[in-house]
């Protein structure tokens, strides 16, 4: 499939902004599953925009500008093909070793209760496979996937004891299960395109993954129920939501700021499928 995505964020200031500095994590890598055909990230003031790489090896554009800024926009468009996997992540850039997500995060940390649900969820699966099938077909049928519009992760306990959350809160529950039951997990940012198969798709989206000693990386989207497919588009990954945020950002001045985001995921057609 070739999807064309289109990610606008906008912010409008009461009082001009002094200094803004962003920090994107808004820019795919190519693997298996993925071909980037091509990608601009482009703000609508003049600054610096500078391209690095984090721990986790996700590309990270930084951008400063100078100002009085009274408004700034960052427009993001891109064509991705993708390729059905079934969730596996082949041909990725791993900067460190699977161990290093078994770590324990404020996002993903574990209570009873979900040390409780995870034992009790997978108690009748015959491998470490199907145990994350059922995990993720349990965590889909206790909550809620909710519209992110609005709100911020409050991380794996809170979002269980309320049965609802937006997607990457999700995916912290899933993360902490599996975490408790011995697997390394991932929290990753990224895009789902419109689907009428899938609830939730057309725009940002957050999943999870787990390393399995016999297939390496697989993806079990809670939100969708269903392992990522050629519908998905990775971006970003990390040891929870917080590493993995499209974008983080500080200011001097901008008090009275006016936040809005705009994102579509489609399939592309016409003219832009052959770009």
């Amino acid at each position: 499939m070739r999807i064309r995505i289109s990610h606008t964020i906008s912010y409008d200031y009461a009082e001009p902004a002094r200094h803004i500095t962003q920090i994107l994590r808004l820019t795919p890598r190519d693997h298996d599953g993925q071909h980037v055909m091509s990608w601009r990230i482009e703000p609508s003031v003049d600054g610096r925009l500078r391209a690095t790489q984090d721990a986790h090896g996700n590309i990270v554009h930084s951008f400063y500008a100078e100002g009085p800024i009274s408004s700034l926009g960052i427009r993001i468009d891109g064509l991705i093909e993708t390729i059905d996997l079934a969730g596996v992540v082949r041909g990725g850039l791993e900067r460190v070793p699977c161990d290093v997500y078994r770590r324990e995060t404020l996002l993903t940390e574990q209570d009873e209760a979900l040390r409780s649900f995870a034992d009790e969820v997978t108690a009748g699966a015959a491998t470490p496979l199907s145990q994350m099938h059922a995990l993720m077909a349990a965590v889909g049928d206790r909550m809620n996937c909710v519209d992110a519009s609005g709100r911020s992760s409050v991380g794996a306990i809170a979002a269980f004891a309320a049965q609802e959350a937006i997607a990457q809160d999700m995916a912290h529950v899933f993360m902490a299960c599996a975490r408790h039951l011995g697997m390394p997990a991932r929290c990753v940012s990224g895009y789902v395109a419109q689907s009428d198969d899938l609830p939730h798709g057309n725009g940002a989206h957050a999943w999870a993954e787990v390393h399995l000693d016999d297939y390496g990386w697989i993806g079990f989207d809670c939100a969708n129920g269903l392992c990522p497919i050629d519908t998905h588009v990775r971006v970003a990954v990390g040891l929870d939501f917080a590493d993995a945020a499209p974008v983080r950002g500080s200011r001097q001045g901008g008090e009275g700021e006016n936040l809005k985001v705009l994102v579509s995921a489609r399939e592309a057609e016409g003219r832009f499928a052959n770009q």
